[in-house]
């Protein structure tokens, strides 16, 4: 009985869509063979909303293919795009423990070596505009002055931190710089990441040379980083000032013509105003 029902409804089925596919073609012959508008108008309105829904069905089958197909694409791509982004994020996080490893190094190696690094309250960028070598002396000119904030006995430092001269003397617009290889140049310093001072003496030339080592048994060598003391209130501590070429002589950086400059004020606490 339940197969009789059943066969029943495929054969109801089977003839509504034979009679919904049989409306297009008499809608075509009506337009053909007996063009009347008014009963065209009114098959229009019962065949075209058949017609979508016949088109549906029939296409039903390419529509679920082409959108799965465009769903595959699409979930391909959010996988290329991820596993790029897994690769940026991969070098962002070695990247950074680079950089935070470099930074501890970098703290580490400051604390062992004792070198100060203070950002002063007060700097002014100068330019040189001229130098004195003659002799034994050692000077040069810089285009700010008074007018600026100078004053004499500022420290002034090169752009990569190290000590190139004090400022001797000032007017309005300018100032001289005596250098720290100045022959009448002599200024406190200690061997970094030790306890050691000594008295910086300038010869002229560039030349300079330390002497009067507060520790008579340390022995002075080549390779050694020397930075300002404090005796005497009169620099700060831990500017870089240069490295020993053997027992005696030191390098220390040159200020050169049209070079910039830095000029530190601070105060005889050992800190930058």
């Amino acid at each position: 009985m339940s197969q009789n029902k059943l066969s029943s409804k495929i054969k109801t089925l089977v003839k509504s869509a034979l009679a919904a596919a049989a409306l297009p073609v008499l809608f075509i012959y009506v337009m053909v063979a007996k063009p009347d508008y008014r009963l065209m108008n009114a098959l229009s309105h019962v065949v075209m909303p058949v017609a979508t829904v016949v088109g549906d069905v029939i296409t039903w089958p390419i529509q679920a293919v082409g959108n799965l197909a465009h769903n595959i694409h699409e979930l391909s791509n959010l996988r290329s795009e991820n596993e790029e982004l897994r690769v940026r994020l991969d070098a962002a996080l070695v990247s950074q423990n680079e950089c935070h490893i470099a930074m501890v190094e970098n703290e580490k190696l400051r604390q062992e070596m004792d070198i100060v690094h203070r950002s002063p309250r007060r700097q002014i960028i100068a330019q040189i505009t001229s130098d004195n070598r003659a002799l034994h002396h050692d000077t040069f000119f810089i285009d700010k002055g008074v007018a600026n904030g100078l004053d004499i006995g500022m420290a002034v430092v090169s752009f990569d931190g190290y000590l190139v001269g004090i400022v001797s003397d000032v007017a309005p617009h300018y100032a001289k710089v005596r250098a720290i290889s100045d022959s009448n140049s002599r200024i406190a310093v200690r061997i970094a990441g030790s306890e050691v001072y000594g008295f910086l003496a300038g010869r002229g030339n560039g030349q300079s040379q330390i002497d009067l080592l507060s520790d008579p048994e340390f022995q002075s060598r080549e390779k050694l980083t020397l930075v300002t003391s404090n005796i005497g209130n009169i620099l700060p501590d831990g500017i870089l000032v240069g490295e020993t070429i053997n027992e005696t002589d030191v390098r220390t950086p040159r200020a050169t013509r049209h070079a910039s400059v830095m000029v530190l004020d601070f105060d005889i606490k050992n800190e930058y105003k």
